[in-house]
């Protein structure tokens, strides 16, 4: 099973660090960011865990970036951290879903306490969600070739033939496959088939 992380997004890198010192002290594994779009690129939402976004960011506010997940599959459990919030902000982020919105300076303990919240809020999030839902998730991981590569595998197509049929190398096929088994969680091709053939029908 994936550990649980937290993921800190924050433009001030001394209150980056400072949160992601204290949050890996409880041996909870911690990614952090300071560029929103950053986040957006390199995130994936699939990991399970909790988001901690400081409001206030030059590029895209935290408030911004809870509005860009809006269209996700499934959005993680959201605390907002704030030097500079007022209510409006706060009602905004708890009708969107947020869990809390905290008002630094926060008391270590505190926030310790809703980050492990949140994660058991995610656990159970998780548990609940259909087995297609999750499948969804895992190929929207894929860029479009690999797609195409994981459609031939799942037909029955050798490397050979996925070679020829696109025009590029075997060992470039074979990067394909690996990168699509990895990126779907699987250990072979018969379970990659397990997988796709579980859902009804695969997402397009």
């Amino acid at each position: 099973m994936t550990e649980p992380t937290v993921v800190v997004v924050d433009d001030d890198q001394a209150a980056l660090h400072s949160l992601a010192f204290l949050i890996e002290s409880m041996n909870i594994k911690v990614q952090t960011f300071d560029r929103p779009k950053d986040f957006l690129e390199h995130y994936d939402p699939t990991v399970p865990g909790c988001l901690v976004l400081d409001v206030r960011m030059p590029e895209l506010s935290g408030l911004d970036l809870q509005a860009e997940m809006a269209n996700w599959d499934y959005i993680p459990p959201i605390i907002f951290v704030s030097g500079h919030g007022d209510i409006p902000m706060s009602v905004r982020a708890i009708k969107a879903g947020a869990i809390d919105f905290l008002q630094k300076p926060i008391k270590d303990q505190i926030l310790l306490d809703r980050i492990n919240e949140a994660i058991q809020i995610d656990k159970r999030a998780r548990e609940s969600l259909p087995p297609n839902k999750d499948f969804s998730s895992r190929v929207s991981r894929l860029t479009s070739r690999e797609r195409e590569v994981m459609d031939l595998l799942v037909q029955g197509r050798s490397l050979k033939q996925i070679s020829i049929e696109f025009g590029i190398s075997f060992q470039t096929v074979s990067k394909h496959r690996a990168r699509v088994l990895n990126k779907l969680e699987v250990g072979n091709d018969v379970e990659l088939v397990r997988l796709c053939l579980g859902c009804d029908p695969p997402p397009n």
